[in-house]
């Protein structure tokens, strides 16, 4: 499922804050959001801006945004955790009724999404191959649905490194394709392409699989993980030719069998402790939180996978999900 970073969403629920008479605590899907007091009742549809959405400069609805250079990002107001904005549905263009709930109206506003890294347009080679998902992981509070399809499911959660994406692609008949989060990259001396050469991963990844994983270590964000050199791990391995990606198992064994080192594996969940395990938005944003092992810095957050690859409804593909730790984002979002 693509992230709607723009769309009509109800608000849900209103709650006073503590001491603040101009603005309230609404729930919008699975997130806490400030607003202003008596702009929505509960109900009311809204534009629903998600974290890291740039909002247009030259929009009068949009210049109150400009001392924060226009980007959406979590706050923490009157000791409220805000994360996202919401706007009433009257900045849509003229003319424009207001779409249904979940239509995604980004385009429609102008909106962009703030990318962290922008590459050298130099290293750039191509398009992402189009044979191999992209690693956009959705947060939980997008997509609820999920959890009741992790009910009675075997899972297992990962720690989420704060590096930057890499995906290795070998295609059934031509030379790897070795890519950043949204491009793949000429090869030369960048650290994406030092990390195949370093692995050998032209030779040991088997013709038509890819594999993904986090690049992390000195001058990759803040290294947080307080790597002395630069590293890979793998979270995906997907099958261009069966259309999946490896299930728990299936993954660690091709990782060990090329000496690749996977994220940290931080729980598994099998059997009646997963029958029983109480999904909950309210669970998983605490389980998020904490440091990387060895390390004082907090991190990034989880993913929850079932051990065996599902499908989901909800996302409209691959069952899995990301939490972000909110100390994290208060702290150290960059």
């Amino acid at each position: 499922m693509e992230r709607k970073l723009v769309s009509i969403q109800r608000v849900d629920a209103l709650e006073p804050i503590v001491g603040a008479d101009k603005i309230v605590k609404a729930r919008i899907m699975g997130w806490d959001v400030v607003v202003k007091k008596h702009e929505f009742a509960p109900g009311a549809s809204c534009v629903f801006f998600e974290i890291d959405s740039v909002l247009p400069e030259g929009k009068p609805w949009a210049e109150f945004m400009r001392p924060r250079g226009f980007r959406v990002k979590t706050a923490r107001l009157r000791g409220v955790l805000s994360q996202g904005l919401a706007l009433p549905v009257d900045i849509l263009p003229d003319g424009v009724d207001v779409p249904a709930h979940g239509t995604d109206v980004r385009d429609l506003l102008g909106v962009v999404k703030y990318e962290p890294v922008i590459p050298d347009t130099r290293e750039i080679a191509g398009a992402f191959p189009g044979q191999v998902p992209k690693t956009d992981e959705l947060r939980l509070q997008s997509a609820l649905g999920v959890l009741d399809e992790m009910r009675g499911r075997d899972f297992y959660v990962t720690t989420k490194l704060d590096g930057t994406s890499a995906t290795y692609f070998r295609p059934l008949d031509g030379e790897l394709v070795a890519c950043s989060r949204n491009w793949a990259l000429a090869r030369g001396p960048n650290p994406v392409w030092r990390m195949a050469d370093r692995f050998e991963l032209e030779r040991v990844i088997p013709p038509g699989f890819a594999i993904q994983g986090e690049l992390c270590g000195p001058g990759i964000q803040k290294n947080r993980l307080g790597l002395a050199a630069h590293d890979l791990f793998v979270f995906s391995v997907h099958d261009t030719r069966a259309g999946k990606f490896l299930d728990h198992a299936e993954l660690i064994e091709f990782c060990a069998e090329r000496e690749l080192r996977t994220v940290p594996v931080e729980e598994v969940v099998e059997g009646d402790a997963a029958a029983a395990f109480p999904h909950s938005l309210e669970l998983w944003l605490e389980r998020a939180k904490g440091r990387y092992a060895g390390t004082n810095n907090r991190k990034e957050g989880i993913v929850v996978r079932p051990l065996r690859e599902a499908w989901s409804a909800t996302l409209g593909g691959r069952l899995s999900w990301k939490v972000i730790n909110n100390d994290f984002l208060l702290a150290d979002e960059d």
